[in-house]
């Protein structure tokens, strides 16, 4: 006859049971978690970008200049080194980023490619290093500004028609490649980006002789001659308007100045204080 099993034997089964499928449970959870948190380190498969090496080196020039005036700005702030670099990469490289953005062609390429790092950070921190604000280098600063603008220029209208877009929106890039890192940088230190204060020199209109100058050479099949008279063509209206003090018109008004900016918020010199 079969002996009969007492409540307690069933009890002890039931948790030895219990106490595998624990243990099951636990190694499927353990080596989902282990799988999640595993780190491919394989080189990842990015899309091929669409630029020639002509672009490119206009691309690098502009990061590498831009990078140098944005410095020099957080040197005019007081910034220490880590607001050189900042200012810095967000100069180099910040119209780039907006113009690989809007073209939608794979990530921007200071995402893919190092050389792009490599500039920005090089030129803040050589202007960490070197005094470039006084000296005999002071001259090369304005030089070295209408450079950047007409090398943005042409970078980003040439990138535009590489991808296969139409002339207007290469000028159209062209214009944003050239001003949107400097607006970025000036945002971020609580400033009128330059493109829209009403300074002496030509500033959006230089990026627009550049890109409009590189657009014809490049429809006509000169597209490395189209990269040089552009970028000669930007920085030689940046640095005539500087030169003469020629500026946009200003809108004149009879009303009397008042404090804020007509909206409700304060005033460009004014702070938000508690009533």
């Amino acid at each position: 006859m079969p002996s009969e099993r007492s409540p307690c034997d069933s009890g002890r089964g039931l948790l030895a049971r219990g106490a595998v499928l624990t243990l099951e449970g636990g190694g499927v959870l353990t080596g989902r978690l282990a799988r999640a948190m595993s780190f491919d380190l394989t080189e990842p498969n990015v899309q091929e970008q669409v630029i020639s090496l002509g672009t490119l080196v206009a691309d690098l020039l502009g990061v590498f200049s831009g990078s140098v005036l944005g410095a020099l700005l957080a040197e005019r702030r007081k910034m220490d080194l880590m607001g050189f670099l900042v200012l810095g990469l967000v100069s180099g490289v910040g119209g780039g980023i907006l113009r690989d953005t809007l073209l939608q062609v794979g990530p921007p390429l200071v995402l893919v490619k190092p050389a792009y790092l490599v500039a920005a950070f090089s030129g803040a921190f050589a202007a960490f290093i070197f005094e470039l604000r006084h000296g005999p280098t002071v001259k090369m600063l304005s030089a070295l500004d209408a450079l950047t603008l007409g090398s943005f220029a042409v970078a980003g209208t040439q990138r535009t028609l590489e991808v296969g877009l139409s002339p207007g929106t290469a000028v159209l890039i062209g214009i944003i490649t050239a001003a949107g890192g400097g607006i970025i940088r000036d945002v971020l230190i609580r400033r009128t980006p330059t493109v829209m204060r009403p300074e002496p020199g030509y500033y959006a209109l230089a990026a627009f002789a550049a890109s409009l100058v590189c657009l014809a050479f490049s429809l006509t099949g000169h597209r490395r001659l189209a990269l040089v008279a552009g970028m000669a063509v930007g920085a030689a209206v940046r640095l005539i308007s500087v030169r003469w003090g020629w500026r946009l018109p200003v809108k004149r008004t009879r009303e009397a100045p008042r404090k804020g900016d007509g909206f409700g918020g304060p005033g460009e010199d004014e702070s938000w204080t508690k009533p």
